[in-house]
């Protein structure tokens, strides 16, 4: 016996900033899941204040809208929002198997781009079947013809099967609401998208009559219920206070229990329901131990159900308490075991991060999929209260079976005008990437395919935007472990240190702004060992930012110049983290991003890099 028949259960999936989610804020309306006069947010879905700043979807969530068509037959869809970005990739993989239908959208200008393909990849090879969206297809700049065949020709390098490659497209607006199979509509309803979903999508293929089995895909905490896991009921049928148990990967029984309290999804809200069924995704909270990929299910059931693998983490940072002289001025947590709660605290629920503590217990090393991933999780312990010390990020290396050494790669995607072609191709040659692919994409661009190694692209965002004047676009993709491919050019010039503690003047930073570019202002507040600009020259520099002009009865001979000095170099965190070099560090707090030197003492600094030199 199958699950009822008006339940379907998608995911969408899109590229960063091509409007999933403005496309669900339309499906909410037009379903009548808001009320006609609740004032909603607009992109409800973005729910956290990273997510709306950035216009980026960090985290999956579940929602759903019940539909009602002409026949009087209400279906209940369930709504998956996939993260774009390939460094949030964890969160994907494990979502793609709760349900029966993927909606792929791709903008009618940028068509098919790398994170697209990372999440539809995952997709086909689950052998769910896509229904594509135009979106944006009002752009002036609209080619939803040739979209449509960047899309075919996606499917085919990913394997699709013919059953995939026969899908139904709409082209869609989803700022305005509508969609339509006329590539040249402009006006209408989202009617033809939920009679798509319907028609084209199963309803799920699970086992009302067995027993209670339920596979965890995400995990919350909740202050009053605390930990939350949701999932797909794969069968059987389950009661509020139900006895349950959860099973690892191998059938071990990690923990017992009860379903406490169930839970399913309204529109954005967790409603609590009394009893859930097959096929239905909905959060179970009762478990204190029971984590992701674990299956929950009944007393009697000892087989646990598949779990999709995930890609290991590719880089690391070390996570340190922060010894600046000017620790807890203006953080709130700064001890070494709040910082450990929190790291362990995010590893529960994020499997793509893992956290190893270091013997000496004041740092943490924290490997996780990209700079964005482990940057958001910076700029949210910040906002939190917490102050850091952030090392530069290195990548995971790994052995192949005779012993080599090997690094992690990076399919590398560029869209530039095309004068900047050349010199993008130069910077990332240096970078030790390997271009695979060069064409034109139409409207005076070009799109160069590179495989590079990740060592070599960090840091490189900064500079790709200065080289072509902001206009290029950048994507990239975890790919392979690949050989080693030896030493890779670090930062070209050094940096002016200051040697003291305390204020910056106008005078001592005017006579330092020859050297290069300055990073503080006047009043600002410095330390010994801080970074306070880029010296133009390939060596470190200790300077005095703090030296004022001597104040004597005697008259100069010249008039006193009006000190006028260039606005100081502001970085935000992810700039910051990229700059550095090894040998310093970003300290973070809830107010300021200043960057140090990882040893403040110059000649503990001096010992220190004889011992390196040495050795």
């Amino acid at each position: 016996m199958s699950a009822p028949q008006a339940l379907r259960n998608i995911a969408i999936i899109a590229h960063v900033d091509h409007g999933k989610t403005t496309l669900v804020d339309q499906l909410f309306r037009q379903s009548g899941t808001f009320r006609d006069n609740q004032r909603i947010e607009e992109r409800a879905m973005d729910s956290n204040d990273l997510e709306k700043e950035r216009g980026i979807t960090i985290l999956a969530k579940c929602t759903s809208v019940e539909w009602d068509d002409h026949h009087g037959q209400t279906t209940h869809i369930n709504i998956v929002d996939t993260p774009g970005h390939a460094d949030f990739g964890g969160e994907v993989e494990r979502i793609l198997s709760m349900v029966d239908g993927v909606i792929l959208l791709v903008d009618s200008s940028e068509g098919a781009m790398p994170q697209t393909k990372f999440v539809t990849g995952k997709a086909l090879a689950l052998g769910l079947k896509p229904i594509v969206v135009v979106n944006k297809i009002d752009r002036p700049d609209g080619r939803a013809q040739e979209v449509l065949d960047e899309v075919f020709d996606l499917f085919v390098s990913l394997d699709a099967n013919d059953e995939q490659l026969d899908f139904p497209v709409l082209y869609a607006s989803g700022r305005n609401g509508y969609a339509s199979d006329d590539m040249h509509a402009r006006s209408g309803d989202l009617t033809p998208l939920f009679e798509k979903i319907v028609s084209h999508v199963a309803p799920p293929a699970a086992d009302v009559d067995g027993p209670f089995k339920f596979l965890v895909t995400l995990l919350d905490r909740d202050n009053f219920l605390g930990r939350i896991l949701t999932g797909l009921v794969a069968s059987g049928s389950i009661k509020v206070n139900s006895p349950i148990h959860a099973l690892d990967a191998t059938g071990k029984v990690i923990e017992t229990g009860r379903a406490s309290k169930l839970m399913a999804f309204r529109g954005l809200e967790r409603v609590p329901v009394d009893e859930a069924r097959a096929g239905d995704i909905i959060s179970i909270a009762g478990m204190t131990e029971a984590t992701v990929a674990n299956t929950i299910c009944d007393p009697s059931v000892t087989e646990p159900l598949h779990a999709q693998p995930i890609d290991p983490p590719t880089l690391s940072m070390r996570f340190a308490v922060n010894d600046s002289p000017f620790a807890g001025r203006e953080g709130t947590k700064v001890t070494s075991r709040m910082i450990r709660d929190r790291l362990l605290r995010e590893a529960e629920s994020n499997v793509a991060i893992r956290v190893t503590e270091s013997a000496d217990k004041d740092s943490f090393e924290v490997a996780g999929r990209g700079e964005l991933q482990l940057g958001v999780l910076i700029e949210t312990m910040r906002r939190e209260g917490f102050e850091l010390g952030i090392s530069r990020p290195r990548v995971l290396f790994a052995e192949d079976e005779n012993g080599k050494r090997t690094e992690p790669y990076e399919v590398v995607v560029i869209d530039v005008d095309e004068e900047y072609a050349g010199t993008v191709v130069e910077k990332v040659a240096i970078r030790k990437g390997e271009m695979t692919d060069m064409r034109p994409s139409g409207g005076g661009k070009t799109r160069i395919t590179f495989s590079a190694p990740s060592r070599g692209l960090i840091g490189y965002h900064g500079e790709f935007l200065s080289d072509t004047r902001g206009t290029g676009i950048m994507n990239r993709l975890y790919e392979k472990y690949g050989p080693y491919k030896g030493t890779i050019e670090g930062r070209p010039v050094g940096v002016l240190i200051s040697n003291g503690t305390g204020e910056a003047v106008g005078y001592a930073l005017n006579m330092l702004e020859e050297r290069g570019v300055l990073f503080v202002s006047p009043q600002e507040k410095v330390y010994e060992g801080m970074l306070i600009g880029e010296n133009a020259k390939p060596d470190d520099l200790e300077v005095n930012p703090m030296k004022s002009k001597q104040l004597t009865n005697f008259r100069s001979t010249g008039k006193d110049d009006a000190i006028r000095l260039t606005p100081p170099r502001i970085m935000t965190l992810e700039q910051a983290i990229a700059y550095i070099d090894d040998d310093e560090m970003v300290e973070v707090t809830p107010k300021s991003i200043r960057l140090r030197k990882a040893i403040l003492d110059p000649n503990e600094r001096k010992k220190a890099s004889r011992k390196n030199a040495a050795a």
